[in-house]
Formats: structure tokens, C-alpha cells, sequence
């Protein structure tokens, strides 16, 4: 029988995937960068391929590291769902967590005050950024969870949520009308901008972009104050707000798709405390993804 693969390496190996650096990885995983080479060197020399290719001091996964990133992230949840089974003790420590500011409204005051009341010795400390920020602060090692609006496109998004989205107007008001029409929207990396300026150029429909903000509450406060049209999803929609319907000739728009993203050590404990909270509080899919979806 062949000896089992060593999680250790695999902790590492998965480390060095999600940063791209050898330097940075040994810094996580609490080593020091020879000591994390020679891991990689242990385990390539185990499956017989190379895992990484390196390029100066950046690296990026192989064929077979990508292969094997998938796989091993899914032994390291396994392990520590085992090691929490059998762990008793009360659930305590801090998680760095991240959320795009068009759900910190409506996570922040009631989802995570809820969850500080059953776990009061789990610190969480959040940061609300854009979801692109996000997923690069991810990158870089700054948090341990996120969610973000950008759905399944990224890989091990664990999607949880889908929400309608729909085009908006201030009531009474005359932005709908204007020609060409204004559009108050995200920045030109956001997924809905993209979506609905490439639903509008399926059209006919004269617009210009007249407000961009990665900010929520600046998008919402342009379309109330009557200076722009713009796109939300429906939990965004706000007293003041009508929806616009099909009869102005505006295209539907694709669905908001809502994941949650786990750093590769982010399993068990109070990780799966706050993921399996946010997922029960917000999750709105009847059979929410059990594993990680890769491209």
C-alpha cells in the first residue's frame, strides 16, 4: 500500500498557490523558505511532476499543480472536519474578514452581531472593500474569508446566494427619460457594469456613463437624487427607488451571483463557524454547491 500523501506539504503547497511566491507562502505556514522548497521538492519528486513553473520570483501552477491545488485543498477541509469532531472544546480566535459595502448594510448590523452572540469568543474583523479589491487582498494573504459579488467566475467560489437584478430610477423623478441616459455604476472592473453595458449595446438605448463609484451608497444616492439611472440587486433597492420595467426598453439583466471564498487554511473551527452562519443567514439556493467549484 502506498504511504499516504503529507498534509504538511500540502498546506504548503496550496500556501505558495494562492500567493504565488515561495517567500510569502514560508511566512504563512510559519517556515522558512528553504525548508517550504524542500517540501515542494519532496512531494514533485512523490507524484513525479513538476508543480510549479517559476518565473523569476513569481510561480504559477502546472497542469498537475492544478490538478493537484483542487484535490488538496479538498484534503486539508477533510482533516479538519475530522480534527473538529473530535475537538470539544469552545470555539475561540480571530478571522479577518472581508465584504463588498453592497451587503456590509445588511451583513454587518444584523448577520454578524448574531453571530457574536452565539460566539462571543471568535473576533472578527472586517474590512469593507470592492469585491475586486477582495479577491486581490485574498491574493496577497490579508484575509481568511470574503465574500464577493463576483459568483462562481473566480475559482473556489462557493456559491451561496443569487439575487434578481434590476434597473432603477428615482421615483418621480426624470433621469429615465434624459437622452442620451445617465448611468450611475461601478468601476469599469465590476461584473454588473460589464453585464449591463454589454446587455445596453445589445440595444438600441442612447446612454453615457455619468457617475462611477465602487461605492454602493454613492451608486444609491445618484439614482435617489435623480442624477442617473442605475442597476441593483434586489436586496439593495431602497424607499425612493422604482424599479423599471420591461416597457422602456431596457434589457434584462443577469443575475447577481453571491460566493464565498476561503483562504486554502480557512477550514474547521471557527472558519466553518462563520462560513456555515453567513451561509445560513443569507444563502437563498436550495442545495448550495457541498464542495469548492473550480473553472
Amino acid at each position: 500500500m502506498a504511504a499516504p500523501l503529507d498534509l504538511d506539504q500540502l498546506q504548503s503547497f496550496c500556501a505558495i498557490a494562492d500567493c504565488g511566491s515561495f517567500t510569502e507562502a514560508a511566512r504563512r505556514v510559519n517556515k522558512t523558505q528553504s525548508a517550504v522548497s524542500m517540501q515542494i521538492k519532496r512531494l514533485e519528486e512523490r507524484l513525479g511532476h513538476s508543480l510549479f513553473t517559476r518565473d523569476g520570483r513569481s510561480v504559477t501552477l502546472t497542469h498537475h499543480g492544478e490538478v493537484l491545488y483542487e484535490r488538496a485543498r479538498k484534503m486539508l477541509r477533510a482533516n479538519a472536519e475530522i480534527l473538529d469532531h473530535f475537538n470539544d472544546g469552545d470555539l475561540a480566535g480571530s478571522i479577518r474578514f472581508g465584504v463588498p459595502d453592497d451587503y456590509a448594510v445588511r451583513l454587518l448590523p444584523v448577520i454578524l452581531s448574531s453571530f457574536q452572540r452565539t460566539h462571543p469568543r471568535i473576533a472578527v474583523d472586517v474590512s469593507c472593500m470592492a469585491s475586486e479589491v477582495l479577491l486581490e487582498g485574498m491574493k496577497a494573504g490579508r484575509y481568511d474569508l470574503i465574500v464577493f459579488t463576483q459568483g462562481t467566475n473566480q475559482n473556489f467560489g462557493e456559491l451561496f446566494r443569487t439575487e434578481k437584478m434590476f434597473w432603477v430610477a428615482s421615483h418621480g423623478g426624470r433621469a429615465l427619460a434624459n437622452e442620451p441616459m445617465a448611468i450611475a455604476c461601478g468601476p469599469q472592473y465590476c461584473i454588473w457594469r460589464k453585464d449591463a453595458m454589454d446587455a445596453l449595446e445589445r440595444t438600441s438605448k442612447d446612454y453615457r456613463i455619468a457617475y462611477t463609484s465602487s461605492n454602493a451608497t454613492a451608486i444609491s444616492s445618484a439614482v435617489l437624487s435623480d442624477l442617473a439611472v442605475g442597476f441593483l440587486p434586489e436586496s439593495a433597492l431602497q424607499p425612493g427607488m422604482r424599479v423599471i420595467g420591461d416597457e422602456h426598453g431596457l434589457p434584462r439583466l443577469a443575475d447577481a451571483q453571491i460566493a464565498l471564498m476561503r483562504a486554502s487554511h480557512a477550514y474547521g473551527g471557527i472558519y466553518d463557524a462563520l462560513a456555515n452562519h453567513i451561509v445560513q443567514s443569507m444563502g437563498n439556493l436550495e442545495h448550495p454547491p457541498q464542495a469548492e467549484a473550480a473553472e
